[in-house]
Order: C-alpha cells, then structure tokens, then sequence
C-alpha cells in the first residue's frame, strides 16, 4: 500500500494540492487545489450530487451561508460542546488532542519500571514496544517485558499524568491534564468588535439544513420522506491537523439530511443508505475489499443518536472513517424550535398529524473521499518503452467518472500541418463534451507516461494513417497499454459509454 509521503509528493508535483501559502512557509491546516486537484474534487462533488439529488426523485438541494446567526450554534450545542480535549507539552509548548495519545505502564514481571507514550497511528504498537524495550535498557532491568497494553490519555488516572511522557520529548512531568478547547472559528459581523457582533465559521453544514428546513417544506412539493442536499465548506480550528488533507482545519462536506416520518423503520433505511453509498464510492474507483464499516457502540452515541455506522477506507495511515452516517433522531428540529419559538413541525397529510420528523445523515468529507480516491488509484508498474525495454511507470487509475482529464489527443508529429489540423479538429470536438488534454510536445511515449500519472483514462494518437488512410485514430488505454483503431465517430460513443455510464 502506497504511503502518504509518496502520495502528498505526487499532488505537488502533479499540480494536485499545494500547502497553502507556501511562499511564507505555509499555513498549517490550509490546503490550496492546484489545476489538476480542482478538476478532480468538482468531478467527485458533481458524481454525488448527479447521483443522490439528480437521481432521486426525493432529494432537493441547498446552498446555505458560511456565518449565521450566533444563535444558531447556541441551539444546536456548538458554542458550548463543540470542543476536543486538547494536552499541552510544557517544555515542547506543542498541543496534542489527548485522544490522539496512548500511553503504557511498562513492566518487568510485578515491577513497573515507567511509561511510554506514542501519539495515534497505524504503527503505534510496534513504536510502543520499541520504546519499551529502550526504556528496560536504560534502567538495566533483568526480567522479561509484559506485554505492552496501549491506553488512551483520556483513560489516565491524575496520578498518572506526571508519569506518562510526552511524546514530543520523551520527558516526564511535562504534560497537562486534557482540557477542552473550542474548535469554532470566531468572527465579528459589523463594525464593532464587541460580545455583540461575535459571530462563527459554521463547523458544518447540517445546521444550515435544518433551520431552513420549514422554508424547503413550505416552498417545495416535498413529502416526508425526503432529503435535503448540500455541499459546502466548512471550518474546525483543529487542536492537530495532521495526515496530509484528512485533517485540515478548512475542509469541504457533501451533506444529507434524510427526513423520515418517527413512525418508519429507520433500522431498513439505514441500511439502505450505507450500501447506497458503498455502492456509489465503488462507482468512482475505490475497490469494495478496502471499505468497511465501523457501528458505532451504544454507549459511544450521541445522547440523541439512534445509531452510527462509519464507512470505513484503509487511506496510507490506517483503516479510518472515511463517511458517517448518523441516525440522529429529531434533536436538531427540537433544539432549533424551541430556541427560534417558531414551529418547524410537519404536517403529515395521510395521517393528519404534526410531528417533528427524524433525520439520518449520511456526512461525507469532499477531502477524504479525494484522498481515498487518490490512494486507491496510486499504482506502480512495468512497460515497454519506445525501445522495448522494461520501464518503471507511476500510474494514478482514476474512474474516468472523477479523473481530472478524460482522454488526452496526440499529434504524432508537430511538424506536419495536414496532421495537427487534423488532430486540434478531433480534440475541439471532444472538448465540447469533456475536459481533454492537447500535447505535441516530446516522444509519443514520453507523452503516455505524462497523461499516465494524473490518471488520463485515454490516449488519442493522430497519425499518418488518419489523414492518409482509413481516417481512424488510434486509443490507447491506460491500464492495460491497449491500443485499438477507430473512426471518430465509433471514438465519440466509446468514450461516452465509459464515461457518461
């Protein structure tokens, strides 16, 4: 499985994602899409809004703002509980998320000769053992090591705190007891900068759906059940955004909130709507044996939550959530009419009664599924170059669904006028349905390994043949190196059947 160093050294080389504001050292948390980044992220985003609200005949969509009312956060619980227990390191002066720390007692038969600590990943446990095993050199302590149990630093005793290390020096007593901190992003609205122009950064883009849910009701032909669509950005002042784009404090979501009537059997849709999205994320190129899922414990849940289930991807560091999707009850009305004073209730015409309907939420991260997509189709290989010999190749196998570019024309030569003419004719005329790629610069072969790791399904070779003979061109696929003639027209059909499918 490729790693995330090689997979962030591709998306800068490749014009993928750049650090943001790179010139000044860079913004910790802040991504910037290059040319070929942007045009793979509004692939994905547009292939689920085509599929869950294009597709369906009971989806709508919404486009709701950035800042709202402070009040609105206040409702949904934001201003007060929107927070992670962050640790600092006193020597280091870094900032941990103490769920992201484990620690262990170390132990020589009955003896504990210390701790250690390491911070979350897929190595973890292997770091932690290596740790102790240094830990039982440096205190020249004969016996054999118990085996080393990793616990949360949420699960520390007090008396534990000045014990365990900091995983930034290595140094005992100089972590602090978790404490919360607030991940919203304050603003001010207005020309004061005073208590009554504070306003947020929405941390997510549900609550938006919610309040604007009687207007959606009102102003629509919806009938329950239904959802509501929206993709937008949003904003965590993360304690520790780390793992290249999986966690970044200015991200993107594709959000539903479902709305079902209290008395439907919200176990079926449920369901329903984990394989409807395992389903959709295998449609745009990640394989089904590297998604799982997560359900999530009862006494893990939301106080106000049904269930849980995440969808999980197995990205470069480790098997990790990838979507969620939430059965929240109808907490989120309650908590937004009753704070409003303003009725939100629907009114269910074949039963003649007014409810509050419950919602489940399948909330899907733009820059996770990016970074799944990219990982899964990272791919190394072999093939013959111009000379036949073997030639290592990196390859990004992207669905042509979500790849950036869906096929890339080639003239074989620049130098013959009849042939260029030719070959810009054919690329204008794909352009009109596509986003395609013109190149007449270098090695025919030189040109496939280019079009070959940003992922271009499709080469399209203009030769002497075209303009001389049969008038058919040559497609070259990507995977497998495959190279068939066709005319123009048999291409135009082909390429929509792979790629409009």
């Amino acid at each position: 499985m490729v790693d995330m160093a090689t997979i962030e050294g591709l998306c800068k080389r490749r014009g993928f994602i750049y650090r943001s504001s790179e010139i000044y050292g860079g913004f910790n948390g802040f991504f910037d899409y290059g040319p070929l980044g942007v045009e793979l992220k509004n692939n994905i985003k547009q292939a689920w809004w085509r599929d869950f609200v294009h597709r369906r005949d009971d989806m709508v969509g919404l486009d709701a703002s950035l800042i709202m009312h402070p009040d609105v956060w206040r409702a949904s619980g934001h201003v007060e509980g929107f927070s992670d227990p962050m640790v600092d390191c006193k020597e280091s002066k870094l900032r941990f998320r103490a769920d992201q720390i484990f620690f262990a007692e170390v132990k020589v038969g009955d003896q504990t000769i210390g701790y250690v600590s390491v911070l979350e990943d897929e190595n973890m446990q292997s770091e932690a053992e290596n740790k102790a095993r240094d830990l039982k050199r440096k205190k020249a302590v004969q016996g054999e090591l118990e085996p080393v149990v990793l616990k949360n630093y949420m699960d520390a005793k007090p008396d534990q705190y000045d014990l365990i290390p900091s995983p930034a020096t290595g140094n005992t007593g100089t972590l602090t007891p978790p404490r919360d901190f607030n991940l919203m992003f304050q603003t001010y609205v207005g020309a004061l900068r005073d208590e009554t122009a504070v306003a947020y950064l929405r941390p997510e883009t549900a609550q938006g759906i919610f309040v604007d849910f009687k207007n959606v009701v009102d102003t629509t032909r919806v009938k329950v059940p239904f959802g509501i669509a929206q993709i937008g950005k949003a904003f965590r002042n993360e304690i520790t955004p780390r793992n290249f784009i999986f966690r970044s404090r200015e991200f993107e979501q594709m959000e539903i909130e479902y709305f079902i009537s209290p008395y439907e059997d919200w176990q079926k849709l449920h369901r329903e709507w984990i394989d409807a999205f395992k389903n959709w994320f295998v449609s745009i190129g990640i394989p089904a044996d590297r998604l799982g899922e997560d359900v999530h414990p009862k006494e893990k849940l939301a106080h106000y939550a049904k269930a849980c289930t995440d969808i999980t991807f197995h990205f470069p560091h480790g098997l990790q959530e990838l979507q969620g999707i939430a059965v929240r009850g109808n907490f989120d009305l309650t908590q937004h009419q009753n704070a409003s004073g303003k009725t939100l209730e629907y009114f269910d015409e074949a039963r003649k009664e007014k409810y509050l309907p419950h919602v489940i939420e399948p909330s899907l991260g733009v820059d996770r599924a990016f970074l799944a997509v990219i990982s899964a189709a990272y791919c190394e290989d072999e093939v013959p170059n111009d000379k036949g010999e073997a030639e290592k190749r990196t390859l990004l196998k992207f669905s042509p669904r979500v790849a950036p570019f869906k096929a890339a024309v080639f003239p074989l030569v620049k130098n013959k006028p009849e042939l260029m003419q030719k070959a810009r004719s054919i690329f204008e005329n794909l352009r009109r349905r596509w986003n395609v790629f013109f190149d007449a610069s270098g090695a025919i072969g030189r040109r496939y390994r280019r079009q070959d790791e940003i992922g271009t399904p499709f080469g399209i070779t203009i030769d002497f043949q075209t303009i001389e003979g049969d008038g058919t061109v040559t497609l070259r696929d990507r995977d497998t190196t495959k190279q068939v003639r066709m005319s123009e027209k048999e291409l135009i059909e082909h390429l929509g059947n792979v790629i409009d499918a």
